[in-house]
């Protein structure tokens, strides 16, 4: 057990570089950072830029932040959202309070286990279609490359690859972006939630929400079967092949929830409530207040408000 702490603690010393600090709260732990990927602020600046970037999608309309608002804590405010080719979404679109620190980054594959895996799902993937991107590969290395600020952003980000332009280095960038999004100020990390958001932390527990919605960010991250699974979407059984695994989908944090509707997989749930009355758990038409008053509770005005997430209005200098 000591020699997994060491190498644990090894990785994240090698993959964090000497300009980069982690803004967090006192007591927090730094989320571990695949050793060839290592954090420095010129490809976390990198990463920010091609997250706000709709040249990442086959016709140049839609960025990573065309679905991933700020405002929304990065989620999207539709059901589900439509690809650049104009197919209809399939599921929800999550928010990305603290993905850094998930074990599992989408709600129905477990072998996503990292942010540099997940980043081409949506860029690459075909059910569904999102940015459309499979087979353009080297057309989006040369349309990055033709710009010369984003020549000089890679190479500074990247010296260990020379500057390469490619998949590989622009998923890099985009997860060590994504691992800045955190969100640990909330009322309730504070301290600060109200009366009748305290007593609804109190129903919370009492009526075993948080058997699921665990630990710092609201999730077990174990995957559940809530209700009946459907033909158009089964959940974890299309990567299992496991008949048990018909209708479950992964926990989702709770973070932010309030900002991030509508919930549920596939966005069915048009409000907080009627998400939560999804749930096979009796709550009082009494408790839902105080109920939504903790979940609401749960929001970090500070980080839907972060200029270091927002998009940038500058690169090398000049105004984009």
């Amino acid at each position: 057990m000591k020699l997994l702490l060491c190498a644990a603690a090894l990785l994240l010393v090698a993959a964090t570089g000497p300009d980069w600090r982690w803004d967090l709260p006192q007591g927090f732990a730094a989320p571990v950072v695949p050793i060839d990927n290592g954090m420095s602020a010129a490809k976390v600046e990198l990463g920010r830029r091609l997250f706000y970037d709709a040249d990442l999608s086959a016709d140049g309309t839609l960025a990573c932040a065309g679905c991933h608002e700020q405002k929304r804590a990065f989620a999207d405010g539709n059901a589900t959202r439509p690809g650049v080719h104009g197919g209809a979404g399939r599921r929800n679109v999550p928010g990305l309070a603290n993905v850094g620190w998930f074990p599992r980054l989408t709600i129905a594959d477990p072998a996503i286990t990292t942010l540099e895996a997940q980043a081409p799902v949506p860029l690459f993937g075909e059910r569904p279609v999102e940015m459309g991107m499979k087979g353009l590969d080297g057309a989006l290395a040369r349309r990055l490359g033709a710009d010369r600020c984003y020549r000089r952003m890679f190479a500074r980000a990247f010296p260990d690859r020379k500057g390469r332009i490619d998949t590989a280095s622009v998923t890099a960038a985009l997860a060590a972006f994504e691992r800045t999004m955190i969100s640990y100020r909330s009322a309730h990390d504070r301290g600060t939630l109200t009366p009748l958001a305290q007593q609804g932390a109190r129903l919370f527990a009492a009526r075993g929400c948080a058997a699921c919605h665990s630990g710092r960010n609201f999730s077990d991250m174990d995957y559940h079967q809530l209700e009946p699974a459907r033909a158009s979407d089964p959940g974890l059984i299309e990567q299992t092949g496991r008949a048990g695994d018909a209708g479950r989908f992964r926990t989702p944090s709770l973070r932010n929830v309030a900002l991030t509707g509508p919930w549920w997989h596939d966005g069915r749930a048009r409000t907080l409530e009627a998400a939560i009355r999804r749930h096979p758990l009796a709550v009082p038409d009494r408790g839902m207040p105080a109920l939504l008053a903790f979940l609401d509770g749960l929001t970090d005005p500070d980080f839907v408000g972060d200029p270091r997430l927002s998009r940038p209005d500058r690169a090398c200098g000049k105004r984009l």
